[in-house]
């Protein structure tokens, strides 16, 4: 535990980040087309391939940072290589991948505080995969082996490695700076993720 002393009045990093990105996450979640009638099989794939476009630059500049905080785990919470499994079961190979349009608006992460609030966007949107992958498979009949699996990327895990990304940022002591900084690296994460699958066309 960290003995320094702290403004127990202030907002912890997680209600910073909370309060910072409700709107921006409210806006991206009711143009995802998970829940619309109209998704299909052809819809959802392209949907993945605009997933893969982001995550890929995103996480290789994230995780080759150097920049993350001590006590993140980023060989357990890799999300690429599952959206590449997924692909292939939807038919796409290796070539086809790697033609794939990619991102190359992202944010920037040059302090330990912007990574935290990258990953918070990150992790937040695996844990809310939960509910979209109980849609896709009874909408598309889709599982961890024939192209649901990101959905569910920890599977059972899923909710005890939330608990530990919130105790791993309740840990980190950042000054009022430090936390406006994480809030607007999740801020232009959403904004980004939201404006690249716009322009992938895959959106509501």
């Amino acid at each position: 535990m960290h003995s320094q002393a702290h403004d127990v009045s202030a907002p912890s990093l997680l209600e910073t980040l909370r309060t910072g990105t409700a709107l921006l996450h409210v806006a991206l979640e009711k143009r995802l087309p998970f829940f619309s009638e109209r998704l299909d099989a052809n819809w959802y794939r392209r949907l993945l391939q605009a997933y893969y476009g982001f995550y890929r630059p995103m996480e290789t500049a994230l995780y080759g940072s150097g920049l993350i905080p001590e006590g993140f785990d980023t060989v357990m919470r890799v999300k690429t290589p599952t959206l590449v499994k997924d692909l292939h079961a939807l038919g796409l190979d290796n070539d086809t991948l790697d033609a794939l349009p990619r991102c190359t608006d992202l944010p920037t992460f040059n302090t330990p505080a912007a990574c935290l609030g990258a990953l918070y966007v990150l992790e937040g949107a695996t844990l809310g995969g939960q509910v979209l992958r109980r849609e896709m498979a009874q909408r598309l009949g889709l599982d961890a082996d024939n192209g649901g699996a990101f959905l569910n990327v920890y599977g059972a895990e899923t909710g005890r490695r939330w608990k530990d990304f919130l105790d791993y940022l309740g840990r980190l002591p950042l000054d009022a700076p430090a936390k406006q900084h994480a809030v607007e690296a999740a801020r232009s994460t959403f904004s980004g993720f939201e404006q690249w699958l716009d322009r992938q066309e895959v959106l509501l």
